[in-house]
């Protein structure tokens, strides 16, 4: 099995696309298997989601009335709503399987691999790729 770190800054950014470094690891890789991609964070997870065409946003708005950033949290350290983003995972999975045929990324046409993470107190994030060959 193959696998890679990488570090990724969410920043104020509540949707970050990953395609492009999940897709490099499988083109230097090669061959045919699964990718398997996980955040080991308590706060963020991974969504197959088309991006820049309104989708992101409206996964963020969601999210926002879902989990509402205010005192009802009964987990209280951090910023205002930070209970919110210890339920996050419980919705949005901080892993996820994709096909991978000869070296490339099986995904359909309008799907990205995307990192959701609505905790702004905490921006730096590690994004582990493993590549299990066919």
């Amino acid at each position: 099995m193959e696998r890679r770190e990488l570090s990724l800054r969410t920043g104020s950014r509540r949707i970050t696309d990953v395609t492009d470094q999940c897709a490099a690891f499988v083109a230097e890789v090669g061959g045919d298997g699964l990718l398997h991609v996980f955040l080991p964070h308590a706060t963020a997870g991974l969504a197959l989601l088309e991006t820049g065409a309104g989708s992101d946003e409206d996964l963020a708005d969601h999210l926002d009335a879902l989990l509402p950033r205010d005192d009802r949290w009964r987990h209280r350290h951090g910023s205002a709503g930070h209970g919110a983003d210890h339920v996050l995972p419980a919705f949005i999975s901080p892993s996820l399987t994709v096909p991978v045929d000869d070296g490339a990324l099986a995904l359909g046409t309008w799907q990205s691999v995307v990192v959701v993470d609505a905790n702004a107190d905490n921006p730096d994030r590690t994004l582990r790729l493993s590549f299990l060959p066919g």
